[in-house]
């Protein structure tokens, strides 16, 4: 009584491609695949890196702001605690 009724999903019906095993792919015009993957994986590298050296900036900028913030209630509490003598 309480359960939602969810309507009913047409069926699609799937695409199959035959793809022969006993032919040989066709050879490209004379160009090696080998260097597309040299520039894919050295891409991953260097947005990798880039990554981890921004994350390393990014902590060391909070690691600062909290030490600046330490520094400064620190410093409030000497000068209103100098203020009272």
């Amino acid at each position: 009584m309480f359960r939602p009724k969810l309507p009913g999903t047409p069926h699609v019906p799937s695409i199959t491609t035959h793809i022969p095993q006993d032919h040989a792919p066709a050879p490209s015009a004379g160009r090696s695949v080998a260097p597309f993957v040299g520039v894919g994986a050295g891409a991953v590298a260097a947005v990798v890196v880039v990554g981890v050296v921004l994350t390393a900036l990014l902590a060391a900028v909070a690691v600062s702001a909290v030490s600046v913030a330490i520094a400064a209630v620190v410093l409030r509490s000497l000068v209103t605690g100098a203020n009272r003598r």
